[in-house]
């Protein structure tokens, strides 16, 4: 067996709300729109992962989703310019990275981060 892929998903009542918060603030691009589920991307795969967790860190709650980038001062000028307000951070943490929390339209928490240390 090989597992090519894991998505999470956002449950929402006018999936359309979410199309200009990821285009805007991550750049990220319908990949597939079926009108019911739309995904969106980078390109069509990505890295498999799943985090099961009790906490954030550092007194965060656990995000709903987490998203890798490679200009975190980039989608947090987004988020200001939408005036997108931050949950938690920005924050260098102890573990290697800087992230900030923010909620999409549907009031998914999600933990934006970039490794400092690699």
């Amino acid at each position: 067996m090989t597992l090519r892929r894991v998505v999470h998903h956002v449950h929402a009542a006018e999936v359309r709300a979410a199309e200009k918060f990821y285009a805007d603030i991550f750049g990220m691009k319908v990949l597939m729109d079926a009108g019911h589920i739309v995904f969106y991307g980078a390109d069509g795969t990505g890295p498999i992962q799943l985090a099961v967790s009790s906490s954030g860190g550092a007194g965060a709650p656990s995000p709903d989703i987490t998203i890798e980038v490679d200009d975190l001062d980039q989608v947090l000028s987004n988020c200001r310019r939408d005036g997108i307000a931050l949950e938690y951070g920005p924050s260098d943490e102890s573990w290697g990275v800087r992230r900030f929390y923010i909620r999409d339209p549907h009031g998914t928490l999600i933990n934006v981060m970039t490794h400092t240390e690699r």
